[in-house]
């Protein structure tokens, strides 16, 4: 297995999760209260499953890419770094199966503003931690190419 190969597939996957979290903490999320209560069940449900579809396939190449880094590494690239971003990694899918999955749950049932509040506001821990491991990968990178 290429190691500076396994690095750039692992950049692009995070980077991609980069993107899409801070467009769902700032656009997507805060837009849950003006769909309307009618067609708000038929809404969250959709919405559900066509981000598992957006969201799942990179997460799990992520995934699988910083694992696999921790075995193939590139030169120059420490077991620590890696690490850290597993434990990045590790973060956001906790936050993910214990708040967000959650939230939305309850939000199938109806809008809540609640429980709308309680996810707009633990994503934070996502957003936070996927730019963190965009920053972290990004450094890694820079550290292979300038070797």
């Amino acid at each position: 297995m290429d190691p500076n190969l396994l690095l750039i597939i692992n950049v692009a996957a995070t980077w991609y999760m980069v993107g899409l979290i801070w467009m769902v903490q700032i656009v997507h999320y805060p837009l849950f209260s003006k769909v309307g209560g009618e067609d708000y069940e038929t809404y969250q449900t959709l919405h559900q499953k066509l981000t598992s579809v957006v969201v799942g396939p990179p997460m799990l190449i992520e995934a699988f890419s910083s694992v696999f880094l921790a075995t193939y590494r590139p030169i120059g690239i420490s077991l620590a770094e890696v690490v850290i971003g597993i434990a990045l990694i590790f973060v956001i899918w906790l936050s993910t199966l214990l708040l967000q999955i959650p939230c939305h749950g309850k939000l199938n049932l109806g809008f809540d503003a609640k429980v709308h509040r309680r996810l707009v506001g633990s994503n934070w821990i996502r957003t936070v931690g996927w730019t963190m491991r965009g920053v972290l990968s990004g450094w890694m990178l820079w550290k292979v190419m300038t070797a």
